[in-house]
């Protein structure tokens, strides 16, 4: 399930894609885009989706200036970047969870690489055709160098677009240290295509030969650099959920396996609102509308309140009816809920505040007289839910640890 997603960064809007798992969420996984690219790129969606098959929910985003993100692009440069980087961390970790796993594509992987010691929560950082430094990007516009930095400022083709690359750049480039792979204190893994003719796999190896332990490489054998083929992008996916199970959070085991009769489990699926809800044989949704800020993928829970009571109102009418022989062909119930002030109900002492009114409305069909529909009516106030609600309840709550 996609869920599209704003975020602020510098001043500036930031517009994404969260992938969501179906299922409940294992861990939260951030993604950066290659030099240039979108979160819309090939690989960065279809690896997105293809993690959520293994609970892991991804991010990807527009870095500033590109896609539907706010911003020129011309006054971006890697540091940027790297506080758009952050700046999303900052939102799943204010909004859902801090991103577990972080995973960087071309110079996208250079700036995870630079920004994952900020990141505590992170514990596994994966590069996808990754070069060792950024200054490594310069080679892509070397035509236009020098005219850049007399002029301040040049047009260049990257990909078949162009683009305004200033001084700033470059100088940026030029200037921003070593990555601090050594000091990484993380899981590193690092996937290149031996022909990668973007960023060499040289890049690679010494990515490598600087991480420390727990590191691991993968080859991606005749993959392209953008790794645009499906299966490339299918095998990337499967590659770093089977290498970070290792270091991520353990698979939630489904409620419904241990619950008894009666029981009910509710466990967040998305960390927001959204509520995966187990009983001993079932399970379902519970969420809030989009108006609040949920995804509407389930009933809110005043919904659920008035299911149950409608439920057993209906079961009750219909268990009654066929007890006593009465010809009751069909029953509706239709329930609203309210907030109402004391003086609107006569019913009530005096005083302010406000008092819970849920709105009942049967509907009976069938040759029914006049005394059989009083008496169904007066039987609806006999459900279980409806004594329950009436009745002196005490809900217990403890810490589980």
């Amino acid at each position: 399930m996609r869920k599209k997603v704003e975020f602020p960064s510098n001043g500036l809007s930031l517009r994404g894609a969260l992938e969501l798992p179906e299922g409940p969420v294992r861990c939260y996984a951030l993604f950066a885009h290659c030099f240039t690219c979108g979160k819309d790129v090939a690989a960065a969606s279809r690896i997105s989706r293809a993690l959520n098959d293994d609970g892991i929910a991804v991010l990807r985003f527009d870095f500033t200036g590109l896609g539907n993100s706010d911003g020129d692009f011309s006054n971006t440069n890697f540091s940027s970047n790297i506080q758009d980087l952050l700046a999303a961390c900052d939102f799943l970790r204010s909004d859902f969870e801090a991103p577990a796993l972080l995973i960087g594509h071309s110079l996208g992987g250079a700036a995870v690489l630079a920004m994952a010691a900020q990141v505590p929560e992170a514990t596994a950082v994966v590069t996808i055709g990754a070069p060792h430094h950024a200054e490594h990007v310069i080679h892509n516009f070397s035509a236009s160098l020098d005219a850049i930095r007399e002029q301040g400022e040049a047009e260049v083709t990257l990909a078949g677009r162009r683009f305004n690359i200033k001084r700033q750049f470059i100088e940026d480039l030029e200037s921003h240290e070593g990555a601090g792979i050594g000091r990484l204190s993380k899981a590193l893994l690092v996937m290149h295509a031996p022909g990668d003719d973007t960023v060499s796999i040289r890049e690679a190896e010494k990515i490598y030969l600087e991480a420390r332990h727990p590191k691991s490489f993968i080859s991606l054998d005749d993959a392209d650099h953008l790794v645009s083929r499906r299966a490339d992008s299918d095998y990337v996916a499967r590659s770093i959920a089977g290498w970070a199970s290792r270091y991520l959070p353990e698979p939630a085991i489904p409620a419904s396996v241990t619950l008894d009769k009666g029981q009910v489990k509710v466990e967040e699926l998305n960390h927001r609102f959204t509520q995966g809800v187990h009983s001993d044989n079932h399970h379902w949704q519970a969420d809030e509308p989009k108006s609040v800020g949920g995804d509407d993928t389930g009933p809110d829970p005043y919904e659920h309140l008035l299911a149950a009571l409608g439920t057993c109102t209906a079961m009750t009418l219909r268990m009654y009816a066929r007890h006593k022989h009465i010809p009751l062909q069909h029953v509706e119930v239709e329930l609203e809920h309210s907030r109402d002030h004391f003086e609107d109900c006569a019913d009530c002492e005096e005083g302010g505040g406000q008092i819970e009114v849920i709105d009942r409305s049967i509907t009976l069909r069938g040759e029914l007289s006049a005394e059989q529909r009083q008496r169904l009516l007066q039987i609806a106030d006999r459900c279980p839910i409806h004594r329950t609600l009436h009745g002196e309840l005490v809900v217990y709550s403890r810490l589980v640890e």
